[in-house]
């Protein structure tokens, strides 16, 4: 199977884009592709390639940056949060050269649900009202081996297992799309409806499982763990990708390192969202994290 060198410290440029067109892939789900100047210097790894994408405050035509160089995160800290970017992490679901445009997939969390206004975070409401034309901006990699590529199978892989909510299902398509002819995997999907199911093109040999939640017992239920102890799974070495909400990635690399016997270094685990908390509190625990280790 294909395997990867390890990442390389790739450097990730700002991009102004706008909304090229919108397309619902179904209830949970918004694809929209992106536009706009230099986006042929915009070289995605593919797999799950992550890049930040930053959304202009509700009075606010475009994202207003007071510093776009190499100290952007400092000046963007310091802004004015009433003013400054809201930043958020997504996937690049696929690129095109001719026309220059990339697509990503929103998950909107019910953001579209007329009876719960206040449901989902920021980027999901905005997808919900996306209109072409609309200015955004991204920071995105300029080197296709870069550090926003975390599926990086070591040699001797064997098989590969996926597991992810609608939030991975953007990076589980496009890891699908990337393995090699041949290449054993085995997927499982979480989703909120089953028409949120997709067509998953691969030439991996490939068994996709589809779970559908419960409404009824939403936020209390494990489904892909579920799953997953009751899979029958393959001889051979393994390695893992799993993504989606914290609690549920952390309680499935428990899983398979603890009850399965997987090497913990072969088990990539994720988390996209955490449930009760937003991406500003995770980036204020890491900031937090990171000049507490800084102080030590």
């Amino acid at each position: 199977m294909t395997a990867t060198a390890a990442p390389t410290a790739a450097p990730f440029r700002f991009f102004d884009v706008q909304v090229a067109r919108t397309r619902r892939l179904g209830p949970s789900m918004v694809r929209i592709t992106f536009t706009g100047e230099r986006l042929d210097e915009l070289v995605s790894g593919g797999r799950d390639q992550r890049f930040k994408l930053f959304l202009p405050q509700a009075h606010q035509a475009a994202p207003v940056f007071a510093d776009t160089g190499d100290g952007w995160y400092t000046a963007w800290r310091a802004q004015d949060p009433t003013e400054r970017p809201i930043m958020r992490s997504y996937t690049i679901r696929e690129q095109r050269p001719d026309p220059s445009e990339f697509d990503v997939d929103f998950a909107l969390h019910g953001a579209d649900d007329p009876a719960a206004a206040a449901s989902g975070g920021p980027a999901s409401r905005w997808a919900v009202g996306a209109r072409a034309g609309d200015r955004l901006t991204v920071l995105a990699p300029a080197v296709e081996d870069n550090g926003g590529v975390d599926f990086r199978p070591p040699p001797g892989t064997d098989w590969i297992l996926l597991t992810g909510d609608e939030t991975a299902l953007p990076a589980i398509a496009g890891i699908l799309s990337w393995l090699s002819p041949g290449t054993v995997a085995k997927v499982w999907i979480e989703v909120g409806h089953e028409s949120d199911r997709q067509a998953l093109p691969t030439f991996a040999d490939a068994e996709v499982n589809w779970l559908v939640r419960d409404p009824a017992a939403a936020g209390q239920g494990a489904p892909v763990l579920d799953a997953l102890r009751a899979a029958d799974l393959p001889a051979g070495t393994p390695y893992a990708w799993i993504a989606g909400e914290a609690g549920g990635v952390k309680a499935v690399r428990r899983h398979l390192v603890g009850e399965r016997g997987f090497d913990r270094r072969a088990v990539k685990f994720t988390g996209y969202w955490r449930r009760g908390a937003t991406e500003e509190d995770l980036i204020a625990e890491l900031t937090a994290a990171a000049a507490a280790a800084g102080r030590e």
